[in-house]
């Protein structure tokens, strides 16, 4: 069978390391195999048949480094090495204080179907909000009653505040809102976009809205890849903004969902799909996030250990997490939340199986 499982090969930017696996999609095959390991290729030898992939012109490795080749029943043949030089660095995340500026004219899209949410709207403002627990804080460092007891951060028609995974607009003339609750919907499709504040304030969830200039054009962004693309970034930007890296998600009701520890952002994964025209093999995100089309694919990628918590699976950790000055929560509409936990399982199951768990955690890899 050759390599028809294809390869992964995981790469560390910080560290100049990589974990290749030669996966195989059914048993180890009988006759010997022969791993070729070039600088910019590799080659799989067995049974007569012989398999190449070239890989991407970023990466290059040192042969000279290989060492711990091992086969794991189920995954294939795993082997580390080093780089013999370090990948570009990874560009720098796209955030929502990026792409939202003073002076300019945006159309805010509903993700979910493309319905116009608000049409040329252009911002005075543009502000980062504090943290959510800031008038807690204040609180511990005044020596007098907290000032800003009654106050409240609303934004003026012209303004746009901007949170951690939402931003807040002046209600203005939409009239999204449900006429049963808060829940601010969208018409066409019904999907929840976020939930009014007060009378005159709209929160808006950064993965259910889409911005773009008003001379810009919108393209759709399949569900699953905007939402953890998102996510990703969400969890970069506060990892480094706060040095926080573990995180609860939970829905508008209040409940927690998933506990979610960011390992590491540094990483770069180039996958193979092998020769095989029927993969029972899942590659990790199909065919999203890759510079180009082929048979070698790379795209940049957080590791993140993760823990459901629907239907009160390991309660007693979310009770100690959510106790934990340390670890810093992240509300999305909850409907969004079993989205990213389907996510999460279905990158965990496309994961050699030596590879899907750590400890209790399972493992997951996210694109941003």
């Amino acid at each position: 069978p050759g390599m028809a499982g294809g390869f992964l090969l995981e790469i560390r930017r910080g560290t100049q390391s990589a974990l290749l696996v030669i996966r195989y999609e059914a048993d180890f095959p009988s006759s010997p195999v022969d791993v070729s390991v070039a600088a910019d290729c590799l080659e799989t030898r067995s049974g007569g048949s012989c398999e190449a992939a070239a890989l991407p012109a970023e990466v290059r490795l040192a042969p000279s480094s290989c060492r711990g080749l091992s086969r794991l029943p189920g995954d294939g043949l795993h082997l580390r090495m080093r780089l013999r030089r370090p990948p570009p660095s990874a560009d720098l995340v796209f955030t929502l204080r990026e792409s939202l500026k003073p002076q300019k004219n945006y159309i805010f899209y509903c993700q979910s179907c493309g319905d116009i949410i608000v049409k040329d709207r252009k911002f005075l403002r543009v502000l980062p909000l504090p943290s959510e627990n800031w008038n807690a804080l204040v609180e511990e460092w005044c020596c007098h009653p907290n000032p800003f007891a009654r106050s409240t951060l609303h934004p003026k028609h012209d303004d746009c505040f901007l949170g951690d995974t939402f931003f807040l607009l002046h209600s203005g003339n939409e009239s999204h809102k449900s006429k049963e609750n808060t829940r601010v919907i969208c018409k066409r499709c019904k999907t929840m976009l976020g939930e009014t504040v007060s009378s005159g304030t709209i929160k808006y969830y950064v993965t259910e809205v889409i911005i773009r200039p008003s001379e810009g054009s919108f393209s759709p962004t399949p569900r699953p890849q905007f939402i953890q693309s998102m996510v990703a970034q969400c969890l970069v930007e506060l990892s480094s903004a706060k040095s926080t890296f573990r995180f609860t998600v939970k829905g508008d009701n209040g409940k927690t969902y998933i506990l979610i520890w960011l390992l590491n952002s540094d990483t770069l994964l180039v996958e193979s799909l092998g020769s095989s025209s029927s993969h029972s093999v899942s590659t990790l995100f199909g065919d999203i996030f890759m510079p180009s089309s082929g048979p070698v694919r790379t795209w940049n990628a957080v590791k993140v250990l993760y823990q459901p918590c629907i239907k009160s699976r390991n309660k007693d950790l979310a009770d100690a997490w959510e106790n934990d000055m340390g670890v810093h929560p992240l509300k999305f509409p909850s409907e969004t939340c079993l989205e990213l936990l389907l996510i999460l399982g279905l990158s965990t199951t496309s994961l050699p199986p030596s590879l899907r768990c750590m400890n209790s955690f399972q493992v997951r890899n996210s694109c941003y």
